[in-house]
């Protein structure tokens, strides 16, 4: 398997050595994928006037939705098909991204669809050369191997994964994201902590996942709320996109647990943001595991300095969530929700427990009762 990180382009405007170095690579039509909040906010424009510079055609498709769609995926790909594009630029947050890598998927294997696609290692097939540019410090996935894609009409999430996914390019440019709302910086970076977390305390861990996880959860604790209270801050926010990519590199190979099958199913069925599912959920999945996590939640703990030498693992684990539920609180992240419905959660329960196994290497197996608990508690 080539599991090849990504070259990276780093640094304060880092995102205008991209066309210099796709023209090196005689390239002379992308299709940039993005949305229309972005365009908005024309944090395009300089990439845009860099590419007419070195004589690149570039074309526009900015419909792609919050949790992007199959139709965002066939319309993006027409678009690629229709312009003769050679290549993709993924620029956005997790949603264009997802949309982007299922569209690049899309035009490499045009008979088989997305639905077709769901689970592990469906395409294998290489994608046009791929560049992503994330503008938020969260979803990891200009260096993961994974597409969420909705289906509006069964409300339900088809997550993808397969190595051609991973992008061979990705730019952490910390002038993208100091616009970013302090609400976005916020749930997304808690998205970046949860990526981290469950790639820790799974049971698919190698050397190198478990040091991104840890170093990742550190940048994170240090810089989230320094990011967050102050968006001008550069160095915050270049730390959290060098977070977000560490744990990116975590979780696409030790994978996620119980957070992410939860969080997915609440997005498909309300449109839940992603990182403020994944943010909300996280302390209550992490108690629910109990002592099959306390160790590692332990070692989090003393990494983030906010243990005591005479503390037990049970405590420092303690402490460890703890401090997770005061950082959703000093950053205005709510503790429940007040819109899951009694007569979704059995659907909830089957479609996070479909997900979760035995896909996921979670500490502990949730049955269909532990899940349907853990929901409850998310109720306001």
């Amino acid at each position: 398997m080539n599991w090849k990180e990504p070259q990276l382009f780093e640094g304060r405007n880092s995102v205008l050595k991209l066309p210099r170095f796709i023209e090196q690579q005689k390239i002379k039509r992308v299709l940039i994928v993005t949305d229309k909040g972005l365009m908005k906010l024309n944090l395009l424009a300089p990439l845009i006037r860099e590419l007419n510079v070195y004589k690149i055609d570039c074309f526009i498709f900015d419909d792609v939705q919050p949790n992007p769609t199959i139709q965002n995926v066939e319309a993006c790909k027409e678009m690629y098909l229709q312009n003769k594009c050679e290549a993709i630029i993924a620029f956005g947050g997790g949603s264009p991204m997802d949309c982007a890598k299922a569209a690049g998927a899309r035009v490499v294997k045009p008979r088989k669809s997305i639905r077709k696609m769901r689970g592990y290692l469906k395409i294998h097939k290489k994608l046009p050369p791929f560049f992503a540019v994330p503008t938020t410090a969260g979803t990891g996935s200009e260096t993961t191997l994974a597409a969420v894609i909705s289906n509006p009409e069964t409300h339900e999430k088809n997550a993808i994964a397969d190595m051609c996914l991973r992008p061979k390019y990705a730019v952490l440019d910390p002038m993208l994201t100091v616009g970013l709302p302090p609400h976005i910086t916020s749930t997304t970076g808690m998205d970046a902590l949860t990526h981290a977390v469950e790639a820790y305390i799974g049971k698919s861990n190698v050397k190198s996942t478990i040091r991104y996880a840890e170093e990742a959860t550190k940048l994170i604790h240090e810089n989230l709320e320094k990011a967050y209270q102050n968006g001008g801050d550069i160095e915050a926010r270049n730390n959290m996109l060098k977070a977000s990519y560490l744990a990116g590199n975590a979780f696409t190979r030790a994978f996620v647990g119980y957070v992410h099958a939860i969080a997915h199913n609440l997005g498909g069925m309300y449109g839940t943001p992603h990182g403020l599912a994944n943010a909300v959920i996280l302390p209550y999945v992490l108690e629910w595991y109990g002592s099959k996590a306390y160790k590692k939640l332990a070692k989090l703990a003393d990494i983030i300095e906010i243990t005591k030498p005479e503390m037990s693992a049970e405590e420092k684990a303690k402490a460890f969530i703890a401090e997770i539920k005061r950082m959703n609180k000093a950053m205005n992240i709510p503790e429940k929700f007040d819109f899951i419905k009694e007569e979704d959660i059995p659907t909830l329960v089957e479609r996070a427990l479909k997900e979760g196994n035995p896909g996921y290497p979670v500490p502990k197996i949730m049955n269909k009762k532990d899940c349907e608990q853990v929901i409850r508690l998310l109720i306001a």
